[in-house]
């Protein structure tokens, strides 16, 4: 068994148009992990606890209003050849961002794209399998069933399921170090190495805003149920201290409009619209990296009206050891169509072992 723990410290400032600027010091993330093999090296495990307040934060009567303590608790079964069957809760395999580590990012924090249409992590099962195509060419495959209302629930499943395939496609091989699952070209691949992803989410009869993430959308009888498809395409190159990172997420439901049983609306809608995120940095020979990203997120306007965000951001990062050591700051200047736009100061100490 491997014990692990990792602390991240932030300090924010964000100038807002409209509102008094505001300033904040956090335990972004403290965490606790311990994961290894029982029986056989093919039977792997791991738990991850969260203990920062934001960690914790979330509780509802579908988790008995405890604290979000276990954010993964799940086990890897490689039960033949290159298949493998993972139970429990932990990251759905949605958007490439997501799946990445909070612990081995490229800036301070993940995009906008993320934080409106990610599906994050869920209780149920996966069924992964991997190939060679031809030479160095690797196709992954992956599909999952869970219960689609996120982690921590521990009452009966609400609406139905929740279903989520992903291909990837390595046209020149896997990277060094599960590279394409971590911020930055920390090991400056010597040749191009590419990785595209796609995945589709399907959510039956779903209960929150988010899919599976956001609020409940109740009514006078108990929960209004819609269906909600998310489609996530995303890409990630690396050579020579270069990385390049692209995202797209699209979100649709069959009726965004919660409403009772009589036809009125509750005043809940699902989170439906499109986003893209684009993100690139280079790594001097020194370990210090500048980094940029812009992000695009606008929800359908026809519900929503005129809306969107646009964020830009310019990061520096200095790893002291890769990502388990590192010092991170970033300013953003966050476009918003109400006119309330603002920028962002984020400084970040992240140490992790």
């Amino acid at each position: 068994m491997k014990v692990a723990t990792r602390m991240q410290f932030l300090t924010t400032v964000d100038w807002e148009k409209k509102t008094p600027n505001e300033s904040d010091f956090l335990i972004r993330r403290a965490r606790l992990k311990f994961d290894g093999f029982a029986y056989s090296p093919k039977l792997k495990y791991k738990i991850e606890l969260g203990l920062s307040n934001r960690d914790l934060a979330g509780a509802s009567s579908q988790t008995q209003n405890a604290p979000l303590l276990i954010l993964d608790a799940m086990v890897n079964w490689n039960f033949s050849g290159n298949f493998e069957l993972w139970f429990g809760q932990t990251k759905l395999p949605g958007n490439r961002e997501r799946v990445i580590s909070s612990g081995n990012m490229q800036l301070v924090d993940r995009s906008l794209l993320n934080s409106r249409f990610n599906i994050d992590r869920d209780l149920g099962v996966q069924l992964r399998h991997h190939f060679i195509l031809s030479n160095d060419f690797v196709v992954r495959e992956i599909f999952a069933v869970s219960q689609g209302e996120g982690r921590n629930i521990t009452r009966k499943n609400l609406g139905g399921h929740q279903y989520t395939g992903r291909l990837e496609f390595l046209p020149f091989g896997t990277f060094s170090g599960s590279g394409d699952y971590s911020g930055s070209d920390l090991k400056r691949e010597p040749k191009p190495k590419l990785a595209v992803g796609v995945s589709y989410d399907f959510n039956n009869n779903a209960v929150k805003d988010r899919s599976n993430l956001g609020s409940y959308m109740t009514n006078y009888v108990g929960y209004f149920e819609t269906d909600i498809s998310t489609l996530f395409v995303d890409a990630m190159y690396k050579h020579k201290g270069f990385s390049f990172m692209a995202e797209y997420a699209d979100r649709t439901s069959d009726d965004p409009f919660a409403k009772n049983s009589d036809g009125t609306l509750t005043g809940d809608v699902v989170k439906v619209g499109k986003a893209i995120n684009l993100q690139t940095g280079y790594l001097f020979t020194n370990n210090f990296e500048l980094s940029g990203r812009y992000t695009n997120v606008k929800f359908d306007d026809k519900i929503f009206g005129d809306n969107g965000e646009k964020e830009y951001t310019v990061g520096v990062s200095k790893y002291l050891s890769g990502h388990k050591l590192k010092v991170q700051s970033d300013i953003s200047y966050r476009d918003v169509v109400d006119d309330n736009s603002h920028i962002i100061y984020r400084l970040q100490f992240d140490i992790h072992f």
